[in-house]
Protein backbone atom coordinates (compact mmCIF):
# COMPACT_ATOMS: atom_id res chain seq x y z
CA UNK A 1 0.00 0.00 0.00
CA UNK A 2 1.55 3.55 -0.96
CA UNK A 3 1.11 5.87 1.63
CA UNK A 4 -0.46 9.58 1.35
CA UNK A 5 1.95 12.18 1.77
CA UNK A 6 0.77 15.28 3.56
CA UNK A 7 2.65 18.77 3.23
CA UNK A 8 1.69 21.58 5.34
CA UNK A 9 2.57 25.03 6.19
CA UNK A 10 2.65 26.30 9.59
CA UNK A 11 3.81 29.72 11.49
CA UNK A 12 2.18 29.15 15.34
CA UNK A 13 1.17 25.54 14.77
CA UNK A 14 -2.75 25.17 14.49
CA UNK A 15 -2.01 23.84 10.82
CA UNK A 16 0.40 21.59 11.71
CA UNK A 17 -1.93 20.57 14.56
CA UNK A 18 -4.94 19.92 12.55
CA UNK A 19 -2.66 18.01 9.97
CA UNK A 20 -1.53 15.49 12.60
CA UNK A 21 -5.08 15.26 13.48
CA UNK A 22 -6.05 13.95 10.08
CA UNK A 23 -3.19 11.72 10.23
CA UNK A 24 -4.33 10.00 13.51
CA UNK A 25 -7.85 9.89 11.53
CA UNK A 26 -6.92 8.40 8.31
CA UNK A 27 -3.97 5.91 10.25
CA UNK A 28 -0.34 6.81 10.77
CA UNK A 29 0.65 4.21 8.51
CA UNK A 30 -1.28 5.36 5.90
CA UNK A 31 0.08 8.65 5.95
CA UNK A 32 3.85 10.60 6.01
CA UNK A 33 4.03 14.18 7.24
CA UNK A 34 5.68 16.54 5.81
CA UNK A 35 7.04 19.94 7.21
CA UNK A 36 6.85 22.41 3.37
CA UNK A 37 9.71 24.26 4.68
CA UNK A 38 11.53 20.86 5.14
CA UNK A 39 10.58 19.62 1.75
CA UNK A 40 11.80 19.32 -2.23
CA UNK A 41 10.08 19.29 -5.40
CA UNK A 42 11.15 15.86 -5.57
CA UNK A 43 9.62 14.60 -2.01
CA UNK A 44 6.24 15.93 -3.28
CA UNK A 45 6.45 14.09 -6.62
CA UNK A 46 7.30 10.99 -4.84
CA UNK A 47 3.25 10.38 -3.87
CA UNK A 48 0.32 9.98 -6.00
CA UNK A 49 -1.92 11.02 -3.03
CA UNK A 50 -1.36 13.86 -1.40
CA UNK A 51 -3.09 16.10 0.99
CA UNK A 52 -1.76 19.98 1.27
CA UNK A 53 -2.40 22.07 4.33
CA UNK A 54 -2.22 25.86 4.05
CA UNK A 55 -3.56 28.66 5.93
CA UNK A 56 -4.21 31.82 5.04
CA UNK A 57 -2.78 35.02 6.84
CA UNK A 58 -3.34 38.57 6.78
CA UNK A 59 -5.47 39.89 3.34
CA UNK A 60 -5.24 37.25 2.04
CA UNK A 61 -1.78 36.18 1.77
CA UNK A 62 0.08 32.78 1.75
CA UNK A 63 1.74 31.67 4.74
CA UNK A 64 5.47 32.00 5.01
CA UNK A 65 7.10 28.80 4.02
CA UNK A 66 4.81 27.97 1.14
CA UNK A 67 5.78 31.29 -0.40
CA UNK A 68 9.18 30.66 0.25
CA UNK A 69 8.25 26.85 -1.75
CA UNK A 70 5.80 28.88 -4.21
CA UNK A 71 8.11 28.62 -7.36
CA UNK A 72 8.67 25.32 -6.70
CA UNK A 73 5.21 24.32 -6.61
CA UNK A 74 4.56 26.02 -9.60
CA UNK A 75 7.27 23.63 -11.34
CA UNK A 76 5.70 20.18 -10.45
CA UNK A 77 3.94 18.25 -12.51
CA UNK A 78 0.67 17.04 -11.18
CA UNK A 79 -0.54 14.97 -13.39
CA UNK A 80 -1.81 11.54 -12.27
CA UNK A 81 -2.18 13.05 -8.77
CA UNK A 82 -4.67 13.19 -6.36
CA UNK A 83 -4.47 15.73 -4.15
CA UNK A 84 -7.01 16.84 -1.36
CA UNK A 85 -6.36 20.33 0.34
CA UNK A 86 -7.19 21.74 3.50
CA UNK A 87 -7.53 25.65 4.38
CA UNK A 88 -7.05 27.58 7.72
CA UNK A 89 -8.30 30.71 8.06
CA UNK A 90 -10.54 33.79 10.37
CA UNK A 91 -13.55 33.78 8.99
CA UNK A 92 -14.35 36.95 11.20
CA UNK A 93 -11.54 38.86 10.91
CA UNK A 94 -10.44 38.23 7.68
CA UNK A 95 -13.77 37.73 6.08
CA UNK A 96 -13.18 39.13 2.83
CA UNK A 97 -10.04 36.79 2.43
CA UNK A 98 -11.12 33.58 3.75
CA UNK A 99 -8.88 30.90 2.87
CA UNK A 100 -7.92 32.75 -0.48
CA UNK A 101 -4.32 30.95 -0.11
CA UNK A 102 -6.26 27.40 -0.35
CA UNK A 103 -7.68 29.06 -3.47
CA UNK A 104 -4.56 29.98 -4.95
CA UNK A 105 -2.93 26.62 -4.32
CA UNK A 106 -5.93 24.88 -5.42
CA UNK A 107 -5.15 27.14 -8.76
CA UNK A 108 -1.59 26.21 -9.22
CA UNK A 109 -1.98 22.39 -8.77
CA UNK A 110 -5.06 21.88 -11.03
CA UNK A 111 -3.45 24.10 -13.63
CA UNK A 112 0.06 21.26 -13.24
CA UNK A 113 -2.43 18.76 -13.84
CA UNK A 114 -3.89 17.31 -10.52
CA UNK A 115 -7.42 15.84 -9.60
CA UNK A 116 -8.63 17.52 -6.62
CA UNK A 117 -10.85 15.62 -4.11
CA UNK A 118 -12.15 16.36 -0.46
CA UNK A 119 -14.40 19.52 -1.58
CA UNK A 120 -16.16 20.65 1.30
CA UNK A 121 -19.78 22.70 1.75
CA UNK A 122 -19.56 26.25 2.46
CA UNK A 123 -22.79 25.90 4.93
CA UNK A 124 -21.76 26.86 8.57
CA UNK A 125 -19.21 29.31 7.66
CA UNK A 126 -19.60 33.45 7.44
CA UNK A 127 -17.30 35.42 5.03
CA UNK A 128 -17.44 37.47 2.12
CA UNK A 129 -15.14 36.47 -0.16
CA UNK A 130 -13.29 33.33 -0.89
CA UNK A 131 -10.61 32.64 -3.64
CA UNK A 132 -11.29 29.05 -2.17
CA UNK A 133 -15.04 28.70 -3.44
CA UNK A 134 -16.25 27.64 -6.53
CA UNK A 135 -18.38 29.85 -7.82
CA UNK A 136 -21.85 29.20 -7.93
CA UNK A 137 -21.62 25.79 -6.31
CA UNK A 138 -21.36 26.80 -2.88
CA UNK A 139 -18.49 24.75 -1.90
CA UNK A 140 -14.72 24.95 -1.01
CA UNK A 141 -12.02 24.06 -2.79
CA UNK A 142 -10.80 21.80 0.33
CA UNK A 143 -11.60 21.23 3.93
CA UNK A 144 -12.24 24.69 5.59
CA UNK A 145 -11.45 25.26 9.47
CA UNK A 146 -11.25 28.16 11.19
CA UNK A 147 -9.68 27.82 14.81
CA UNK A 148 -10.28 31.54 15.25
CA UNK A 149 -14.04 31.07 15.65
CA UNK A 150 -14.96 28.02 15.18
CA UNK A 151 -12.48 25.91 17.10
CA UNK A 152 -15.25 23.55 18.57
CA UNK A 153 -16.73 22.17 15.31
CA UNK A 154 -13.09 21.42 14.01
CA UNK A 155 -13.40 18.00 15.27
CA UNK A 156 -16.12 16.98 13.73
CA UNK A 157 -15.30 18.38 10.29
CA UNK A 158 -12.55 16.62 10.53
CA UNK A 159 -13.94 13.45 10.81
CA UNK A 160 -16.27 13.96 8.38
CA UNK A 161 -14.15 15.16 5.65
CA UNK A 162 -11.75 12.09 6.49
CA UNK A 163 -14.46 9.37 5.84
CA UNK A 164 -15.02 11.58 2.78
CA UNK A 165 -11.30 11.59 1.43
CA UNK A 166 -11.10 8.19 2.22
CA UNK A 167 -13.91 7.14 0.32
CA UNK A 168 -12.38 9.65 -2.74
CA UNK A 169 -9.17 8.01 -2.41
CA UNK A 170 -9.65 4.72 -2.58
CA UNK A 171 -8.70 3.26 0.72
CA UNK A 172 -8.97 -0.07 2.21
CA UNK A 173 -12.01 0.06 4.02
CA UNK A 174 -13.24 3.18 2.89
CA UNK A 175 -15.34 5.42 5.24
CA UNK A 176 -15.50 2.97 7.85
CA UNK A 177 -11.44 2.67 8.24
CA UNK A 178 -11.43 6.51 9.45
CA UNK A 179 -10.78 6.98 13.00
CA UNK A 180 -13.96 9.17 14.73
CA UNK A 181 -11.93 11.24 17.31
CA UNK A 182 -13.11 13.43 20.10
CA UNK A 183 -10.03 15.92 19.84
Amino acid sequence: MSKIGLFYGSDEGNTEGVAQRIAARLGEDRVDIHDIADVTQLEIAHYAQLILGIPTWDFGQIQSDWEDFWEDVQEIDFSGKTVALFGLGDQFGYGDYFLDAMGMLHDVIVANGATVIGYWSTEGYEFEASKAEIPGQKLFMGLAIDEDQQEELTGGRLNEWCQQIAVEFDLEGGAESVAQLED
